[in-house]
């Protein structure tokens, strides 16, 4: 029958042999040691000099000794008692502190402009909509399309006018001429029966275009007037007439 051999090993395994970590723990145990027969021998020569005060001072040292002994459960639980109510405490403050920052309306944000040019044509048309209902223009609706005769947006203003509105997402190289304002000057009367008609461009107008919107009473809004009536900085188009505004004579179609 065969029998096992038992393998003898060093379990956990023991570090090896130091030299230096080894003198240096002799050099420690040795100051320590001498530490400790200066302190006594000091201690020693004092007391022999002064026999009352040695013994009243190791009387205090056994009488302070034994009550911490007696009283280190007492001290404990103490000590524990006052932790405890210590971290009560602040766990209150950092509670009422929590509920306050909920409880505190969160400052709303400011309202980003709107970029118009980077829209597209029939979502700019609802963005001009709506800018006009938001200044009164219940109404506003957009119409454009094909067959509009020049109509984007059809609304009626608060003092009851009837505004006409055409939308030109033009780009910054691409400005309204006087062809299209030609084109709206034809329908937006006769048509649609203006009383204030509008044409907004993102991309501005030509000055020829300029000059026949001033002749016919058509209001132009290129992109620094449109961002001021969006940001509310300026009034809607309609308080910049007070009166209805009636083309010039002959300049009414292109």
């Amino acid at each position: 029958m065969a029998i096992p051999i038992r393998r003898h090993g060093v379990r956990g395994g023991r570090a090896p042999f130091d030299l230096r970590r080894t003198t240096f723990g002799f050099v420690l145990v040795a100051l320590v040691l001498a530490g400790g027969g200066m302190a006594l021998r000091a201690a020693w020569r004092s007391a022999g000099r002064h026999p009352v005060a040695a013994v009243l001072v190791v009387g205090l040292l056994l009488a302070a000794a034994l009550l911490v002994l007696r009283r280190r459960r007492r001290a404990r639980r103490v000590a524990e008692a006052v932790t405890e109510a210590a971290y009560g405490i602040v766990d209150a403050g950092i509670a009422e502190l929590d509920a306050a920052g909920e409880a505190r309306p969160a400052p709303p944000e400011a309202a980003r402009p709107v970029d118009y040019a980077e829209l597209d044509p029939y979502a700019f048309e609802e963005a001009v909509a709506e800018l006009c209902r938001r200044d009164g223009c219940a109404d506003a609706e957009v119409v454009g399309g094909a067959g509009d005769l020049g109509a984007d947006v059809l609304a009626t203003t608060p003092d009851g006018r009837r505004l006409v509105v055409q939308c030109k997402r033009y780009g910054p190289g691409n400005r309204a001429g006087s062809q299209d304002l030609q084109r709206f000057g034809g329908t937006c009367y006769a048509v649609h029966g203006a009383d204030i008609p509008l044409v907004v461009s993102t991309g501005g107008f030509t000055e020829p275009a300029l000059e026949y919107a001033e002749q016919c009473g058509i209001l132009c809004y290129g992109p620094e007037e449109l961002a001021a009536w969006s940001e509310g900085g300026a009034p809607p188009p309609w308080d910049a007439t007070e009166e209805p505004t009636e083309p010039a004579p002959g300049l009414s179609a292109p």
